[in-house]
């Protein structure tokens, strides 16, 4: 698991490499807007893939003294981390599209290279990320998945600027700033996805998914009385999960024991790298009406 997640990684940097160079030197001989935006684009993207292999190396290791639940929370601060940077990107491509369209300086030099850079990004991006959302879902890896997402719309926003490049080729040369413009909104859309996310699990929101997965699982018991104070966090591949459950009080242990055997080896079937923790308690009168009182106390502090 950790070598192919390496390898899709590293693979990921080497491309962004070859695209930010590329796209930099026929930006720059052209002076074309849209593909020196792409450049730029692509520039953070080299910084974002850069940061996201180190996070997947680092991600993987196991829990210790200091981090009792595992580095896998470095993946969702990558991301953040990449939201960023594409945050960055959009407003260098928007003022410098409005500066040029009010200027009127929009001329740029069209060649066969700028076409052979465009397409060129747009088949590099398609590989990778295919090849990174494959990964990212075989192992549950957000900061692959954040790389595989943003390399996807890459390819939109390559072919948006293409556009604008034929329309230049026939002296529209406002298009390629208008152009640009549109990569903008691409990116910001992209990056408000890749941010919510990270940032619901930095914040250890519960994903909605996961609990009525576990919901659905404690159902399909009938030793399981009731169940409450389920919590469920992520931290980048990794999913814990914790929560009571009332069984009949006349159980034997070793029952209780193979019950909770049972339970957890479902949902760790369903749910790839989770950690279960469960608190058995009995299903009886005096016990669920200190359960009710406590639930009440609990209220009512939140209230003050």
């Amino acid at each position: 698991m950790v070598e192919e997640k390496n390898r899709v990684a590293l693979f990921s940097v080497l491309a962004a490499i070859f695209l930010t160079s590329f796209k930099l030197i026929i930006g720059v001989l052209t002076g074309s807007l849209g593909i020196l935006s792409e450049a730029l684009h692509s520039g953070l993207d080299l910084v974002a893939a850069v940061i996201t292999f180190f996070s997947v190396r680092i991600s993987d290791k196991p829990a210790d003294k200091q981090h009792n639940y595992g580095h896998g929370k470095i993946e969702n601060f990558s991301a953040f981390i990449e939201t960023i940077l594409l945050l960055i990107t959009c407003v260098w491509i928007v003022s410098e599209a409005i500066d040029r369209l009010v200027t009127g300086n929009t001329h740029i030099e069209v060649s066969v290279w700028s076409y052979v850079v465009v397409i060129s990004s747009i088949v590099i991006d398609f590989t990778r990320s295919r090849a990174l959302y494959k990964v990212a879902k075989k192992h549950n890896s957000q900061a692959l998945e954040a790389d595989a997402l943003h390399f996807s719309t890459d390819i939109w926003s390559s072919a948006v600027v293409l556009f604008g490049l034929v329309c230049a080729n026939f002296g529209f040369y406002f298009a390629d700033s208008i152009a640009a413009l549109l990569v903008a909104v691409i990116v910001l859309f992209v990056s408000f996805r890749l941010g919510k996310k990270a940032v619901d699990v930095l914040l250890d929101k519960a994903p909605q998914e996961t609990i009525t997965l576990v919901e659905n699982t404690l159902n399909s018991f009938p030793e399981v009385k009731l169940y409450h104070h389920l919590k469920v966090r992520t931290a980048g591949a990794d999913t814990f999960i914790k929560f009571n459950i009332h069984l009949d009080p006349d159980l034997k242990l070793r029952d209780v024991h193979e019950l909770c055997d049972r339970i957890e080896h479902s949902l760790m079937d369903q749910i790839k790298r989770s950690e279960i923790y469960i608190h058995v308690e009995p299903q009886d009168s005096c016990h669920l009406k200190d359960e009710e009182n406590q639930i009440n106390l609990l209220q009512q502090n939140g209230k003050e």
